[in-house]
């Protein structure tokens, strides 16, 4: 039987009634051992045989950031996903690259997730949902109000008899069923072949995409399928075989199950390193979705990102079809700022280092002409200036060009080479390389040098930290005052809850409480190495005329000092104070807390590099 193709101007053939393909149910198993020995690493087998590509019409981008994504990292919050989500409708654009954005259904958290992003109108990503093969949960899709659901429709041996513990057949009906039973409800179901690579795909995957396609005819409503490559098994290789090879994966469902390649998305694990290249190469040969999460967040080793497929997508297309790209950098630092995600520094297009250089004769061509070594215009497409690894070959130019970068000084405000500032911190650079170092110098300590030789350029740095230890101080100390120990106004009592406040604060430097009248009635709490500074504070000190003291006997307030250098210590200071109470809500002594800058410091930097104070 042969069908006219419009596209290519020639008849295709079809398969006949007699020669289409059927299901193969087998007793046991088959789990192609010579391509998966599971005891080795996987082998990638080849037929010889060259596909051209085929590229989809309607190539796009769908994602999986709440639902695959979250299964990566803790879940994120309501706010969160708002937030993310409008990102992803940044991304999209007016034309839908990223057409659609799948949920989760199943908690409070879920569902108002859900509807706080429904309320948000965008056209693009379209929202849908994301069920097992289970048909009370189409319930779930019914009660959101969502036209399209994915399915957990797994399709390998692996998972169709060791896991769900049946035949080829039984899985085939029960899929069908809950597809027909998504279809009588009016849902759009997206079929999900879990672990299509390691699948029979004669045997039962193009069999049951034929299965569909006549649900599709009889019904009215597209039914897709998504190629899950969950494991990672998928290579691009010209001449590879199946059930490994992208290209003959996407072909075999056009060509021989009929599926529109409109109606096929491809979504891929990154185990082997693959996992953008398949996506890619699933769009060139026919497939119309790519499927992603944003820095490629995913189970084990994540899947595409999206902002790789979105520069794939522009390469491919010629065209930013209304991307917004700088949205790739404010993803970036939300989900390091925000979310605590220390984002490896040699990431592509949103690491610290993605598009710097260290080599000595690079770094000088950059200073001439970042052209020369930039992969594309990362200030006007990304938000992100060209940067420098510096070593001792680079240079002064170099490190001014560093500075002035890291502190996005423009036109008149850019700092000349000859800057006292920027010299000093080019010495200790060349004194690091005179003591024999070979390694470059990292930006964690440029920047410490840069605000030590420029600490005017710094300020509003430095004033995020100072509010930082207010609002951490601030909460400790309001805690503390609550305390039955602390109340009582008795130091034997007081003295134990101030020593493991303390210990349990390291960034605290001193601690001590003082009567209505001012007069401190603890002894000495501080650190052990501390403790021979703090010989002059002794019992019965006057305070009273601190502000730390005043202001909440004055306001019944907690009270946050500005800045000072401990006349103890000598060390760069905070103060926290608040009042005590009695039960009659009567002020009868303050609670006072001193922190050291330097160690909150420290504690902050740990904190953004993933780490704890102990480690």
């Amino acid at each position: 039987m042969a069908r006219w193709n419009p596209k290519k101007g020639v008849l295709d053939h079809e398969h006949s009634h007699f020669w289409r393909h059927r299901l193969v149910d087998l007793e046991e198993p088959n789990l192609m051992r010579d391509i998966f020995p599971y005891v080795e690493v996987p082998r990638i087998d080849f037929d010889h045989k060259l596909l051209p590509i085929d590229p989809a019409e309607d190539i796009f981008i769908t994602d999986t950031t709440f639902r695959d994504g979250q299964q990566a990292r803790p879940p994120y919050t309501v706010k969160q996903i708002e937030t993310i989500f409008d990102f992803l409708h940044r991304l999209s654009g007016p034309n839908g690259v990223i057409r659609q954005s799948e949920f989760f259904l199943y908690t409070d958290k879920d569902r108002k997730a859900l509807e706080a992003c429904l309320a948000k109108g965008y056209p693009y990503p379209e929202i849908t949902g994301w069920v097992r093969a289970v048909a009370a949960d189409l319930q779930l899709v019914v009660d959101a109000g969502l036209r399209e659901t994915g399915i957990l429709t797994s399709v390998s041996d692996y998972h169709i008899f060791l896991k769900l513990k049946v035949s080829r057949r039984q899985a085939l009906e029960k899929y069908l069923a809950i597809v027909k039973a998504a279809l009588d409800k009016g849902i759009r179901p997206r079929c999900h072949f879990e672990d299509v690579t390691r699948a029979d795909i004669y045997g039962f995957c193009i069999p049951f995409a034929m299965e569909l396609m006549k649900l599709r005819e009889e019904s009215g409503i597209d039914i897709k399928i998504r190629l899950c490559d969950t494991m990672g098994f998928g290579v691009t290789y010209p001449g590879a075989a199946l059930p490994r090879s992208v290209p003959k994966l996407v072909r075999a469902f056009i060509d021989e199950a009929g599926v529109p390649g409109r109606l096929l998305e491809w979504h891929g694990h990154n185990d082997f390193h693959k996992v953008l290249v398949n996506a890619a190469t699933a769009w060139l040969y026919g497939c119309s979705g790519a499927n992603g999460t944003l820095l490629g967040f995913g189970e084990r080793t994540g899947n595409a990102p999206i902002e790789g497929l979105i520069m794939e997508y522009i390469s491919l297309k010629g065209r930013m079809d209304g991307v917004d790209t700088t949205a790739i950098t404010d993803v970036a630092e939300y989900f390091e700022k925000e979310l605590g995600y220390r984002i490896p520094p040699n990431y592509p297009f949103v690491g610290e280092d993605f598009n710097a250089t260290r080599a000595g004769i690079h770094a000088d061509g950059l200073v001439k002409d970042e052209e020369i070594y930039n992969i594309f215009d990362t200030q006007l497409l990304l938000r992100r200036p060209v940067s420098i690894i510096i070593t001792d070959k680079s240079g002064v130019a170099s490190v001014a060009y560093w500075v002035n970068n890291r502190l996005r000084l423009k036109g008149d405000q850019r700092l000349d080479k000859r800057h006292p500032g920027i010299v000093k911190i080019h010495k200790r650079i060349m004194e690091e390389y005179a003591k024999g170092r070979n390694t470059s110098i990292s930006n964690e300590e440029l920047e410490r040098w840069a605000r030590r030789y420029l600490p005017e350029y710094f300020v509003s740095e430095f004033d995020k930290l100072k509010e930082r230890a207010r609002s951490l101080a601030a909460h400790l100390v309001a805690e503390v005052v609550e305390s039955a120990a602390i109340k009582s106004m008795d130091p034997e009592m007081q003295e134990p809850v101030l020593q493991t406040l303390l210990e349990l604060n390291p960034f605290i430097q001193y601690v001590y409480v003082t009567d209505a009248e001012g007069r401190k009635i603890t002894r000495n709490i501080t650190h052990i190495v501390d403790r021979a500074k703090y010989d002059q504070a002794h019992v019965g000190e006057d305070l009273s005329d601190r502000p730390w003291f005043i202001e909440p006997m004055k306001n019944g307030k907690v009270h946050v000092t500005d800045f000072y250098t401990s006349r103890y210590t000598g060390a760069l200071c905070i103060t926290v104070s608040a009042p005590i109470r009695n039960e009659l809500e009567e002020i009868v002594g303050i609670l006072g807390i001193d922190i050291r800058f330097e160690d909150l410091a420290k504690m902050e930097e740990m904190e953004k590099n993933g780490r704890s104070w102990t480690d």
